[in-house]
């Protein structure tokens, strides 16, 4: 290609999404990507879609594995609607992400894989690169792995081993595309494959590769780029959610003095939380890889007693197996975190896909008048903030919290500030001192109804607490009628104070309006675009994204009082709003619902908007 004629064009963001077979390294590359983007100064969101099955037959449909990244100068909130550019590495990664692209988008295909029995076994009739089924979009085929595959046999690399490098070239078309700096994706892969310099290099050189094979391309006469955003300042990288829990908690456990010790169970989307944790002893952190959901909470529930910042992490299914065990950190009152990261269900369900499905069991599921705290982390990031939050209010309440995260927040990426310690806020846990001669196991703070916590060997201190009910103050085993009915209260009416030491809900927007959006969790970014859109059309529409669960806000009546209508956004079939009916029956809500193991679209959360907005 003539250089003088290549063309450089500023976008203010853009949507790419990669897609091949499960074997395709197409979560590897979209985080080389995303790292890339990072170092950039992009701001930036992601949404890496894998299928269920840990291998699905090759080059089926339910074997196709995605990567969806979102990238701009200016402050990005979701992984986008459509993507404006697609590879697809197969004629399955094809045919199921076309409906997500945009009309006129780039699709980059490897034009090797397009055979007649790849053709068919995704499920089309004729080869779409041929049939007019792209017709309207900007196609470029590339012979990506017959490409790989000669660049690697030059380094003595088997075929077999040259086809997983193909990522790599549309990977490096990807690069010269956006005018991203090859170097920074060959760091990636030194790092990676720092074990293996052979797979190391093999790699870069299929980068390089397909780098220049775009550079040399008609098709990419026109590149694009995207200038950092200028109003980050502070130190920043890449995070997804289940590495901001873990590191939430880590701080929290260094703020209050404590080890942290975290028992779980490895089920999908959370076990990264544990593999995190698990590379920290460096630290002082402490892991269990227990046999099972039950093991893990009741082991984390004896570092509570031992006196550890005692965290356990699990999924909806497991969060069901540790149901009974919570019922055992109530009664004892202990401190302990529990991690739900929602996926699909009921029973194995979809088990990659997101979903917000455990509100009810979250707050109700246990037998006996069993009440805990809940929260919500809300996007990928701020899972620190969370994480810290719901251990701090562990440790000074007594109490178990439940913080819910979703598969959508565990595996998304965004760009987060790298905090100061100094910065965050302060964690008294209710130690007592050695022979205080007060102590008495469930003698009560006055204004948080929280009971002390002392550990065993504190000199002086002995006490014993277990399952059965506790005598008032002293803690010996009581089955006083009376007794157990106090307890009940003063347990339910500890959770309740929370309210006085969490933040009020806040509003996105005027406090009065049209209509109020009310979501909860992980569905904010896509819920404030949103908003924000119409907002800017002039309609008066706000968003109120909840966090605290359990109890709710001292403010929230307040807020809801101050709008015409209120619709009820959840990906679910209606538990927050079951939720907010039965704390405050005098409202009334509409509702939006999504249960495809899919966040929300932005443009469809509009149009339903807009609907409503008609009527004023």
């Amino acid at each position: 290609m003539d250089n003088k004629n290549h063309r450089i064009i500023e976008l203010e963001h853009v949507v790419v999404k990669l897609a091949g077979d499960s074997g395709d390294g197409m979560q590897l590359s979209g985080t080389q990507f995303s790292d890339t983007t990072a170092i950039d100064g992009n701001d930036l969101a992601t949404f890496p879609d894998y299928p269920s099955e840990i291998r699905a037959p090759q080059g089926t449909i339910a074997g196709v594995s995605g990567f969806q990244l979102h990238f701009g100068y200016h402050k990005v909130e979701t992984p986008g609607d459509l993507a404006d550019v697609l590879i697809a590495l197969n004629p399955a990664a094809l045919k199921v992400n076309l409906k997500w692209v945009k009309s006129g988008a780039t699709i980059i295909v490897d034009e090797d894989s397009f055979q007649e029995k790849d053709i068919a076994k995704a499920g089309f009739v004729e080869n779409p690169l041929d049939d007019g089924t792209l017709d309207g979009y900007r196609l470029i085929k590339a012979p990506i792995t017959s490409l790989s595959r000669t660049t690697c046999m030059e380094l003595g690399l088997d075929a077999k081993s040259a086809d997983r490098t193909k990522n790599q070239f549309a990977l490096g078309m990807l690069y010269y595309m956006f005018s991203k700096d090859l170097e920074v994706g060959a760091k990636f892969l030194d790092e990676k494959f720092a074990r293996k310099e052979l797979v190391a290099t093999a790699n870069k050189a299929v980068l390089e590769a397909g780098y220049h094979f775009a550079e040399n391309l008609q098709e990419f006469a026109v590149t694009y780029r995207i200038k950092p955003r200028k109003d980050l300042k502070g130190r920043y990288r890449s995070i997804n959610g289940n590495t901001a829990v873990a590191w939430g908690l880590m701080a929290a456990a260094e703020k209050a003095g404590l080890d942290l010790f975290l028992g779980s169970y490895p089920i999908t989307p959370a076990t990264e939380i544990l593999q995190e944790l698990a590379h920290m002893k460096h630290l002082g952190v402490k892991t269990l890889q227990a046999e099972d959901e039950i093991a893990g909470i009741n082991s984390a529930i004896g570092a509570a007693f031992a006196g550890k910042l005692a965290a356990t992490s699990t999924s909806g299914p497991g969060l069901a197996l540790k149901s009974e065990a919570i019922g055992l950190a109530v009664i004892t009152e202990l401190p302990l975190v529990i991690v739900n990261v929602q996926r699909g269900g009921p029973s194995t369900g979809l088990p990659t896909k997101p979903e917000q499905a455990d509100l009810m069991q979250s707050i109700f599921g246990r037998h006996g008048e069993s009440p805990v705290v809940v929260m919500a982390a809300s996007t990928p990031a701020n899972c620190f903030h969370y994480a810290f939050m719901a251990a701090k209010i562990a440790l000074e309440h007594m109490v178990p919290v439940i913080l819910l995260t979703d598969g959508y927040l565990a595996n998304g990426s965004e760009l987060w500030k790298v905090v100061k310690m100094a910065d965050l806020p302060k964690i008294e846990p209710r130690l007592v001192k050695d022979n205080d001669p007060d102590y008495m196991p469930y003698r009560r703070d006055p204004e948080t109804l929280a009971r002390s916590w002392a550990f065993p060997g504190q000199e002086g201190l002995r006490h014993r607490i277990g399952g059965l009910e506790k005598e008032d103050v002293s803690g010996n085993v009581s089955q006083d009628p009376l007794n157990h009915q106090k307890m009940v209260t003063l347990r339910q009416e500890k959770v309740y104070r929370v309210a006085n030491y969490i933040p009020e809900l806040k509003v996105y927007g005027e406090s009065s309006g049209d209509l109020l959006v009310v979501g909860w969790g992980g569905t904010y970014g896509h819920l404030i675009s949103a908003v924000r859109d119409l907002q800017s059309d002039g309609h008066k529409i706000s968003l109120a994204q909840f966090n605290y669960i359990y109890p709710l806000p001292k403010n929230t009546k307040d807020v809801l009082k101050g709008f015409k209508k209120i619709i009820v956004c959840e990906l679910n079939n209606g538990q927050f709003i079951y939720w907010l009916r039965t704390c405050f029956p005098e409202f009334q809500y509409l509702t939006y619902h999504k249960v495809q193991g899919l966040p929300f679209l932005i443009n469809e959360l509009k149009e339903n908007f807009n609907e409503i907005l008609k009527e004023f």
